[in-house]
């Protein structure tokens, strides 16, 4: 029987994918027919978990007929995991068609508190969540290649546009990111797509210490009354997969109005 479902036959290698935004956008490949390779750092029963809950994929995949979904370890500070990583991913499926960046994290810092925004923790921001990001690229740009039609997904964030968010650091490397996706978009064309979805506030844990009157504040401050989903940002890179196939190097807001 065909697989009529957008995505079949692709394969979806999603960064951090046991995160809130991750997950989301696992289970909204994995519904439209793709195939999903769900990395994490340290949580690797909440990716089983992800893994083990998304529906099947029908169909073989060619040259790789037992290929369902996958968690695999991977930290995007540490490039011989990375390599690891694109090891496994290509001996079990042999390409990959989208690629989302959204492993990351970040440690609220007040603007003005410059000395607590120490040199230690502004290299971390910088390695784990702009070089771990480019990184990732770099050894998954044969296995984008092969597909042909490859896409890379990028999860950036307002606080490039706007210059707020959890500290000066995380502002600095979305703006890093929006860049890096309009360079990449240039180099790695017309083979591969490079896009960035760029949320506003989100309900996640993303963020320590953002809880619901947080996100009751921040919401009515939004033109569209609310905080995002990440069902909302899973959405978004969805429709870079499926509908924005002559869109390259964009940066896609999916913020409610708030960068208004």
């Amino acid at each position: 029987m065909t697989d009529n479902r957008p995505l079949a036959g692709k394969v979806a290698v999603i960064m951090g994918a046991s995160g809130g935004i991750g997950a989301a956008t696992a289970r909204r490949l994995a519904a439209a027919g793709a195939r999903v390779v769900a990395t994490y750092a340290g949580r690797r029963d909440q990716a089983e978990a992800l893994v083990a809950s998304l529906p099947e994929p029908a169909g073989a995949l060619e040259g790789h007929p037992q290929a369902g979904h996958l968690a695999l370890a991977a930290r995007v500070e540490d490039s011989a995991s990375l390599a690891a990583l694109a090891e496994a991913v290509a001996a079990r499926y042999g390409k990959v068609d989208i690629l989302v960046n959204s492993a990351g994290f970040t440690r609220p810092v007040p603007h003005g508190d410059l000395d607590a925004l120490d040199d230690a923790l502004i290299d971390q921001m910088f390695v784990v969540n702009w070089r771990g990001q480019f990184a990732t690229v770099r050894v998954m740009r044969a296995l984008l290649e092969a597909s042909g039609a490859g896409l890379i997904v990028n999860i950036s964030s307002i606080a490039a546009l706007n210059g707020f968010g959890s500290n000066i650091a995380y502002c600095a490397v979305k703006a890093g990111i929006d860049a890096m996706t309009k360079s990449l978009a240039r180099a790695l064309a017309p083979t591969i797509r490079v896009l960035a979805v760029s949320p506003g506030v989100v309900r996640t844990g993303f963020v320590a210490g953002r809880d619901d009157a947080f996100n009751a504040a921040a919401g009515a401050q939004t033109p569209l009354r609310r905080v995002g989903e990440p069902e909302d940002v899973a959405r978004a890179v969805e429709a870079c997969a499926t509908l924005l196939d002559y869109s390259t190097g964009a940066i896609i807001l999916v913020d409610g109005g708030r960068a208004l």
